[in-house]
Order: structure tokens, then C-alpha cells, then sequence
């Protein structure tokens, strides 16, 4: 067996809603962010836009916090699961280092200065100190506490002020103040003096973020601090000789408090806080803050003025910077989106932005902002002017923000679909016109739902059918815009030339619905007692969606796959008691077949739609299973229809007449397998006979073979894991050899083959996937494109860990 023969070709998966999740080292010209329990690794600034190259595992539960350690070869991370991770830079990853162990709940902020100390904040109200030991080369906790009873720290910002070791900390939370500590950390690790020196107030709401800088004009230091109030606030801290011993007058009646907190640093320093300046300007609360890179972790590294960016739920960033001759602090740049009206935090909505990064390529000095917003995505925007005064969008990353719960190819291979329980269906394609190179991105958003996705099949090239958390299954149709831009950029044609005109223009959700429709529909659902002047106005709004797109020269932005790449619904099909599980159709597209949740035989069935009458459900409903039907899949001859279920059961139906959807039982296998069957897979069609797979959480894969009607055993391999899904390439043997692959719930994936043309019909595997390539979670689904690709084989993987990922494995293995 090998696994150099197998390589990445792409991993997308979105950052998490996390304010401390993305970060940059500049020297590595890398990006890392927590993506579900994984740490995602990303260049965006390499030439070949590839996106995510590495995950790296440990974490079992969601990632809270990603930092590199300025000047070091360390990241840190923390989650839900307790832990921080410290990792060591190797090779062109990371590799875990130690694994720190003292919160007893979730950690929800990390802050770090430099190799010397880093801080984390948990859900269980405590703050630890970590620090590095140089004699055992080793970080360790070095100091633990409470800021106070029911107080939980959100975010947290350190300072190291003199060359004496000592260091300010700045915590904020579940409070309106920001608690201000002062310590001295020796050269050994050690933690002295540890004191609360000042408490700053004048936020109205919890803290969500805090950053400090260094002031190099006036030889002092300003903290901003973010609140849920809406507003920034600049506290300027000087030391010793700098401090105004003049104190305010308490009785006169002031708007905005000029107050020192005066407190001592050590034996031999004094500091004092003061108010700065009040930034007013977004509308929901302020999730993320980010000085100029040049000032990054209190080094003054130019003489520019200094410059803050802010990340707000409202969907905005903004740059702020004083106005010279004012003294005031005045937005000088606002990106991102106008935000939805009525929609806020207020309102139960999570949108918005959750955190923002600014640093500057060293090679070419551009600058980029980058932010993750509610969707997954990684938004850049760059800027080559040297003032930073325009930014432009530019491609990021995308990805699906919870378990990715099933994927298929394309009838011709060319591209893939997956559906998320992010309530999104997200559709893949190779970027390669005019191009050197091939990279994948997400081209369209076909579903933005209501409910979380949970499975789809084609029914033809240009229409497919989905089902979710919810009892119906709904049908959906490409429309001329995507068709268009995946030609252009793509190479790929998805239906003929002559039937394109029968594509719907672009589509759009209308307000307080579930359902997208056609532009053109817009009249028929709910419009239809328009002005004259309102439906111009619509006509022009669909030419200007259609224009958007005609116009891109790279895969779609964030901005345009939310707004302009959905896909019209057709049809909505009805019939199932509970929540869809799985749905496929036939070779021919004319029959759709699907299953919901159960605990009894009454509603264990499998209901088939016709889509040659108008998808009308077929009288005749599949029973026989008791219990959930798990996977459905058609022959590739359209002959049999094959079932398995919950209760350990697998069902061969005949389709007996496809034009009136009727089938015939061929056989209920009570016994199986002996724990639930996950999964099954039907061979290509070969002249050997009619086989196909199922796999269980036995641990165990079975080879069937259908032959007069009657299903018989021919060959059975046990494995380490439950295997969780199992798929089988093409529609044609290689070298008369069925090409298997199997996903188990630990994320591993294997690769077997089967020789059909032996008496024997052995599995053999031929490949196991490195570790450090596979997902950290289950295997939700596998499916090979149907063809070959530059004599290799390409596997999409839909898993847990909310990852889709695309692998190549060289035709040669087989």
C-alpha cells in the first residue's frame, strides 16, 4: 500500500463564529483560523489561489482561539474541549507540541505578546497566565484566577512595558469595566507581583475586544477597547515622568470623563490610564479590533499616523484614524456590506462580522483586511495604494460552517454539489480559462435554507433534488447565469448548446420566503398587483444580477454567491411523515426515490416521485424496513432499486415499469449485517453480472452479487472502525477491477480494489490516506467523479468535521 499516490486538491471549510479564530505570520506568509475542531492552514497570498492546504487535529470539539506567537515557531490554539494546544512550526506545517491542561469549561479568549507569556479566559470564569520555561523548554501554568464572582473574561490584551519584565493585562467581559493587572515574569517562568492596579469604566455593555499599541510620537501606549454597547473607546496609559499629577475637578459636570487611574508598576514605575477618545459609528456590537500592522504586538515600526480597524456585527469594517487638526477619530474607510435592515443581535440575528485581521505582504507592501463573517467565509480585501486609502475585494476562502452531510458529482464529472447542516448547498468547479493551473472554488450557493441539508441527487444535467431537516424534498434548476460562468471560467458545458435558452435567467428569495424563484416568476409569487413602475424596476434589477456575473473574471466572492447563484426551485414533493434521510435517483432521471426518520415499519418506506409526470408521487409506496432507510441508490443499468436501513436490513427492488414507477420486492436480508448498514454502493455496470456493496457499523464490507434475481454473499473484509460511508467509481471496471472507497468514523479513508474477474473476488487495499490529509471527524459521504481526470481519480469527501475535501489518486495504483 502507498499514499504518496494520493494528493489534496483542495479542503474547504469555513472559519468558525469565533472572535479570536483567525490570525496571521507574516514570515510564513500563512494564515491560520479554527474551522469546527480543526486549525486550518491558508496562504492568501499565493499565486495559485489554492485556499486551505492543511488542517491540523487534535481539538475534538470546536476551535475558540488561533494565535501564532510573535517572533517564535509556535501557534497556540484553545477550544471547547478545555485544552490549549501549542504547535511547532515543521516543514510547511505544524506539528503539536504540548498539550495544556487547567480550564475546567470552554476557553473563550486568548491574547498573546511573546514566547514568553501568552494569557487564555474560559467559560469557567478563570484566567491562567502560561508561561515558557527555557530550562525545560516547556510552557506551564504559571498564574490562575478570578476577576471576580460570575464574571466570564471574553477578551483579554497583554503588554510587556519596560525591559524589566513587567507586563500589563487588560481584561474584558461579562461587565461594562476593563480590569487593568500588572505582573513582573521572570526569566524562569515565574509569575510575581501579580496585582489589579485599575478598573477602567464608561462602556454601557460586556467587552468583546481589546488591543493595545504603541505610541511611538508620544513615547506612551493607548488601549481601544470594543464593547456590545456599539462603541470603541481609547484609554492612552503613560509611565513614570509622562504622568499629569494634576487631578480633575470631580465637582464639575463633564460629558465624557478625563480621570486618571493611577497605579504603581513594581517598585520603581508608576503608570496611569486616561481617558482617550469616543468612536461612534457602527450600529451593532464591535466583535473584533485590529491596529495598523506597522504597530502590530506594540512595536512601532513606521512614523504613519495611527490607524484602527474595527469588525462590527452590522456587517462593516472600518478604519478610524485622528484627524489632525481636530484631535477627534473619524471612520476613513468603511468595507464590507450595508446590513439587512432590522436585522441585529437585538433581533436574534448572528450575522455580521465576528472578528478582522489587517497585515501587509512584505513583498509587494500591499495591504490586506481580512474578516469571517456568519457564512464561513473568509473575506479579503486588498490595497496597493500605500495610504490604504482604497480596498478591493479578492478571492478568500469558503466553506461550510457545520457537518457537510452529503455531496454528488455531476452527471458528466466534471463538477461537484454538497448540502451542509449549515442549511446551505454549496457547488464546486475547477477554476481553469486562461489559466497555468487549476484550483477549485465555490461557484454557486444553489440552496441558502431553512433547514439544515441533508441530502441530494441529480436528476439531470441541469436539475437536481434535495432533501432536509423538513418532510418534503424540493427540486431545483441551474440557471443560464452559472451556466455561463462555469463555461467561461470552467471549460465545463452543462446541458447542450440548443437547450440553454431553457434555462431560467438568475434567481433570487423573496422576503419571508423559503422558496427561490425565477426572476421572471417574481409576478406569480405575491407581486402580481404591482405597479407598472415596480415591475421596470424589477426587470432592471434581474438585468443587473445577470450583468454581475457575465462580468467576472475570477470564481464569485462571498458578496455574489450569497446574492446572485441561487438556483430557482421547481417543484416541491410531498408525502413523508418525518425528516428526509436520503433520496436518489434513477440513471434516467425520470424516478426520484427517498426515505425519512423512523422508529416504526409505518413510516420505515421509500416513497418514489415521477419526474416524467410532473412529479407526481407513485402510488405504490416501497415497505419492508422498521426502522430509519439510511442510504438509496440506483443500479447503473436503472434495473434495481437498493435499500439500507437502521434495522440492519438491505432491500433489492426490480423497477419493473419506470414509466408508471412500479417495482417488485426481490428480497429483505434480515441479517445483513449485524449492526447498522450506513451505506451501499452499486458496481459499474460490466459483464460479469450485477454486483454491489454495503457497509456497517459492524466494521465490516460486503460484496453481493445479483444474479436471476437472487442476491447472494460473495465476500466479506472486516476493518478497525465503523465505516460510515462507501462508494465505487464510475460507470466502468479498471482493468476488470471494482475501485472501492470506504470512509470511517474516525475520518480515515481507504481505497480497496476487487478483481471481478477471479473466483475469488478478494479486497485488497491498494491505498490508506495519511492522517494528516484526512478529516478530523466521521465520514458523512464519498463520491468519485465518473471519469477519469488526467488519469486520476477524484474523490470528494463530505465530513463531520465540516470539511468537503477533494482528493486525486493516480490511475497507476489500480
Amino acid at each position: 500500500m502507498s499514499d504518496a499516490i494520493v494528493s489534496q486538491e483542495a479542503v474547504f471549510i469555513g472559519a468558525n463564529r469565533q472572535s479570536f479564530t483567525v490570525d496571521y505570520n507574516g514570515s510564513e506568509k500563512l494564515v491560520a483560523y479554527g474551522a469546527g475542531n480543526t486549525i486550518a492552514l491558508w496562504n492568501p497570498l499565493a499565486s495559485d489561489s489554492r485556499g486551505v492546504t492543511t488542517t491540523l487535529k487534535k481539538h475534538n470539539k470546536e476551535v475558540t482561539g488561533v494565535r501564532f506567537i510573535p517572533g517564535s515557531d509556535y501557534l497556540v490554539s484553545s477550544g471547547e474541549d478545555y485544552e490549549v494546544n501549542v504547535w511547532q512550526k515543521s516543514k510547511d506545517s505544524y506539528e503539536l507540541y504540548q498539550t495544556l491542561e487547567g480550564h475546567e469549561h470552554s476557553i473563550t479568549c486568548l491574547a498573546v505578546i511573546n514566547e514568553s507569556v501568552f494569557v487564555t479566559g474560559g467559560a469557567d470564569g478563570n484566567v491562567i497566565l502560561w508561561t515558557y520555561d527555557a530550562i525545560d523548554l516547556h510552557f506551564k501554568l504559571a498564574h490562575k484566577f478570578q476577576v471576580k464572582a460570575s464574571f466570564l473574561p471574553l477578551s483579554l490584551a497583554l503588554q510587556d512595558i519596560d525591559e524589566n519584565g513587567n507586563y500589563l493585562l487588560a481584561v474584558g467581559g461579562t461587565t461594562s469595566n476593563v480590569y487593568i493587572y500588572t505582573f513582573n515574569l521572570h526569566s524562569s517562568g515565574q509569575v510575581e507581583g501579580f496585582t489589579e492596579s485599575a478598573v477602567l469604566s464608561g462602556h454601557e455593555d460586556w467587552i468583546k475586544c481589546l488591543q493595545f499599541v504603541t505610541d511611538a510620537k508620544y513615547k506612551n501606549y493607548i488601549l481601544a477597547s470594543g464593547s456590545q454597547d456599539r462603541y470603541i473607546r481609547l484609554w492612552r496609559l503613560k509611565l513614570n515622568e509622562l504622568i499629569d499629577d494634576s487631578d480633575e475637578d470631580e465637582s464639575k459636570l463633564i460629558l465624557l470623563s478625563n480621570k486618571q487611574y493611577k497605579f504603581n508598576i513594581g517598585a520603581n514605575s508608576r503608570g496611569a490610564f486616561s481617558f482617550e477618545a469616543l468612536l461612534m459609528g457602527h450600529d451593532d456590537w464591535v466583535t473584533g479590533l485590529q491596529w495598523h500592522p506597522s504597530y502590530r504586538f506594540g512595536s512601532a515600526l513606521s512614523d504613519r499616523r495611527l490607524q484602527l480597524l474595527s469588525s462590527s456585527a452590522d456587517t462593516a469594517l472600518m478604519v478610524w484614524e485622528m484627524d489632525e487638526e481636530s484631535g477627534i477619530w473619524v471612520c476613513v474607510n468603511r468595507l464590507g456590506e450595508m446590513s439587512i435592515k432590522g436585522a441585529s443581535t437585538a433581533t436574534g440575528a448572528s450575522g455580521g462580522f465576528w472578528s478582522c485581521l489587517w497585515f501587509i505582504d512584505d513583498t509587494t507592501q500591499s495591504q490586506y483586511i481580512l474578516s469571517n463573517g456568519k457564512t464561513g467565509s473568509i473575506r479579503v480585501y486588498k490595497s496597493t495604494d500605500s495610504e490604504a486609502k482604497t480596498f478591493e475585494s479578492t478571492l478568500g476562502v469558503t466553506g461550510s460552517t457545520k457537518e457537510v452531510s452529503g455531496l454528488t458529482w455531476s452527471l458528466d464529472g466534471e463538477y461537484f454539489t454538497s448540502v451542509s447542516l449549515d442549511q446551505t448547498a454549496r457547488l464546486y468547479a475547477p477554476w481553469v480559462a486562461n489559466r497555468d493551473y487549476k484550483s477549485w472554488h465555490e461557484f454557486a450557493r444553489p440552496q441558502i435554507h431553512g433547514y439544515d441539508m441533508i441530502c441530494l441527487d441529480n436528476i439531470t444535467s441541469s436539475k437536481y433534488v434535495s432533501g432536509g431537516d423538513e418532510k418534503i424534498l424540493r427540486v431545483f434548476e441551474m440557471t443560464n447565469s452559472i451556466y455561463s460562468l462555469l463555461k467561461k471560467l470552467c471549460n465545463i458545458e452543462i446541458v447542450k448548446e440548443e437547450n440553454v435558452e431553457a434555462l431560467p435567467e438568475a434567481a433570487s428569495l423573496p422576503v419571508l420566503g423559503l422558496s427561490n424563484k425565477a426572476n421572471n416568476e417574481q409576478q406569480e409569487v405575491g407581486q402580481a398587483a404591482q405597479e407598472s413602475q415596480d415591475a421596470d424596476e424589477e426587470v432592471e434589477t434581474v438585468q443587473v444580477k445577470e450583468d454581475v456575473l457575465s462580468t467576472l473574471t475570477t470564481p464569485p466572492l462571498e458578496d455574489y454567491l450569497q446574492r446572485y447563484t441561487l438556483f430557482p426551485e421547481l417543484e416541491k414533493l410531498y408525502g413523508h411523515g418525518y425528516e428526509i434521510t436520503c433520496c436518489a435517483t434513477s440513471p434516467s432521471g425520470a424516478l426520484i426515490a427517498s426515505a425519512c426518520k423512523s422508529n416504526s415499519a409505518k413510516h420505515a418506506v421509500i416513497r418514489v416521485f415521477n419526474a416524467n409526470k410532473d412529479y407526481q408521487q407513485s402510488p405504490q409506496v416501497l415497505e419492508g424496513h422498521n426502522l430509519t432507510i439510511t442510504s438509496l441508490e440506483f443500479s447503473h443499468d436503472g434495473q434495481y432499486l437498493l435499500a439500507v436501513s437502521r434495522d440492519r436490513q438491505l432491500s433489492l427492488w426490480k423497477v419493473t415499469n419506470e414509466q408508471e414507477a412500479q417495482f417488485e420486492l426481490i428480497e429483505l436480508n434480515p441479517k445483513a449485517h449485524t449492526r447498522i448498514i450506513w451505506d451501499c454502493s452499486w458496481a459499474p455496470t460490466n459483464q460479469f453480472g450485477n454486483f454491489f456493496v454495503t457497509a456497517s457499523r459492524d466494521k465490516s464490507i460486503k460484496l453481493w452479487k445479483v444474479e436471476s434475481d437472487i442476491i447472494s454473499t460473495i465476500s466479506t473484509i472486516k476493518v478497525d472502525e465503523p465505516i460510515t460511508s462507501i462508494t465505487c467509481f464510475g460507470t466502468d471496471l479498471v482493468n476488470n477491477h471494482m475501485v472501492i472507497a470506504i470512509g470511517l468514523e474516525n475520518g480515515d479513508i481507504t481505497i480497496f480494489k476487487l478483481d471481478l474477474s477471479t473466483t475469488t473476488k478478494q479486497f485488497e487495499p491498494i491505498v490508506n490516506f495519511d492522517k494528516r490529509l484526512t478529516p478530523a471527524d466521521r465520514i458523512s459521504k464519498l463520491s468519485f467523479s465518473t471519469k477519469f481526470h488526467d488519469n486520476k481519480l477524484l474523490l470528494a469527501v463530505a465530513s463531520r468535521d465540516t470539511s468537503t475535501r477533494l482528493y486525486s489518486i493516480d490511475k497507476s495504483v489500480v
